[in-house]
C-alpha cells in the first residue's frame, strides 16, 4: 500500500530486456539505507519488487502484463518517481494507492498560465471512477481531479509537486500511468452487482 506522496525522483541507471521481462536498475536515495530484498517500491506508480541491491543501486523487474498496462512498455524514462510502501505507524498524507496501474493516459495540454494545469485524456470506460475533487494517481503522485468530462480530466500542480516529481516535465503528447481511486472501484463494483446480491 502506498499514499501517492513521492519520496524522491531517481535516475534509471540501466534498462535491459530479458526474454519477455524488463529489468531496471535504479539509483537509491541517500535515506534508503534500510532497503531490503523483496520490498515493494512504487516506480512511477507501478508497484515493483526489489530483486537485487548492489551498493547504492537496486533492481526491479517488469513482467509482460505490467509492460502492456504501463508506459514502461512504450519507453523507459530517464527519471522516475519513487515511493516506498507505507509503514503501519506512519502519517497518511495522500490516499489509498495500490500501485496497480489501470491504464495509461495522454497529456492533452499543459497550461502554465492557470496554476500549472495539466489536462489528460483517458479511456472513457473509466469515466465512472472519475469525479470532481476526487483522487487520481498520475505516475505515482496522488492528485485531485478538477473539471472532469467524458474521457478527460485535469489536475493542478502546486510548486512542491513540480519541484519534487517528474510531473513538472510533462509536455503535450506524453503518456502517463493512471491508477483510479480504489474506494471508487469498490463502490462501483458493489453498485453494479447489488441487483444480483439482492436476488
Amino acid at each position: 500500500m502506498f499514499t501517492g506522496i513521492i519520496t524522491a525522483v531517481t535516475p534509471v541507471v540501466e534498462s535491459k530486456l530479458l526474454a519477455d521481462n524488463l529489468r531496471l536498475r535504479l539509483k537509491m536515495p541517500k535515506s534508503w539505507d534500510d532497503l531490503e530484498l523483496g520490498e515493494s517500491i512504487s516506480v512511477s506508480g507501478v508497484c515493483l519488487t526489489v530483486s537485487k541491491i548492489e551498493g547504492r543501486e537496486y533492481e526491479v523487474e517488469l513482467v509482460p502484463e505490467t509492460l502492456q498496462k504501463t508506459t514502461f512498455g512504450q519507453r523507459v524514462p530517464q527519471k522516475v518517481n519513487i515511493e516506498r510502501a507505507l509503514p503501519a505507524a506512519s502519517r497518511f498524507g495522500g490516499h489509498f494507492v495500490e500501485g496497480h496501474i489501470d491504464s495509461t493516459g495522454k497529456v492533452l495540454e499543459v497550461d502554465k498560465s492557470d496554476g500549472y494545469r495539466i489536462s489528460i485524456a483517458f479511456e472513457p470506460k473509466y469515466q465512472k471512477l472519475v469525479i470532481d475533487k476526487g483522487a487520481i494517481v498520475i505516475d505515482g503522485a496522488s492528485l485531485t481531479v478538477i473539471d472532469p468530462s467524458t474521457g478527460k480530466l485535469s489536475v493542478t500542480l502546486v510548486p512542491y509537486t513540480i519541484e519534487h516529481t517528474t510531473l513538472g516535465n510533462l509536455t503535450k503528447g506524453d503518456q502517463v500511468n493512471l491508477e483510479f481511486d480504489m474506494i471508487g472501484k469498490y463502490v462501483v463494483n458493489v453498485m453494479e452487482h447489488s441487483g444480483n446480491a439482492a436476488a
